[in-house]
């Protein structure tokens, strides 16, 4: 009687743990609003991982905003948006979540963000036309963002 209770309880908070790691890109995909940004291509295709490519936001690296600020401390960090020419960009950096508008939650490691929108999967049949596409400066990342600044990477398409 007690194996099928402990394989339970294990199932269950493996589960759990599934659910945690996930919620955040659940959360704001189904309930947040969509915004544009200026996308780059960091990485090409990886010849590891398939077609999955790792993208660079210009306008949303608080280093550009903040002149000397090459250190940071590790942590989570709040980056204030607001809208330029259609397009969003990175108003401010806050250690604090902002009381209000649209703002990103990252994790800053010191010398770069994670805001969870940084790489990009994609068919590979599909793949030479999208690095065409990021590479000529004309792509826009569709980004979902909630209420507490999660993101989710939606699609990448022609501004």
């Amino acid at each position: 009687m007690r194996t099928p209770l402990r394989v339970t309880v294990v199932v269950l908070a493996q589960l759990l743990l599934v659910g945690v790691a996930v919620l955040p890109q659940l959360s704001a995909r189904a309930t947040g609003e969509e915004y544009l940004f200026r996308v780059q291509l960091v990485d090409p295709i990886d010849p590891f991982r398939g077609a999955y490519v790792a993208l660079a936001y210009p306008d949303l690296d608080p280093r550009d905003n903040r002149a000397g600020d090459s250190k940071r401390e590790a942590g989570t960090v709040y980056l204030n948006l607001v809208e330029d020419n259609g397009v969003w960009r990175t108003d401010e950096i806050a250690t604090e979540r902002p009381d209000a508008g649209p703002y990103l939650r990252c994790h800053d490691s010191g010398w770069s963000l994670d805001c969870g929108i940084d790489s990009y999967f994609l068919p590979q049949d599909k793949a030479a036309a999208f690095e065409k596409l990021v590479a000529a400066g004309d792509a826009v990342a569709r980004v979902r963002i909630d209420g507490r600044g999660d993101a989710a990477l939606i699609d990448i398409a022609r501004r």
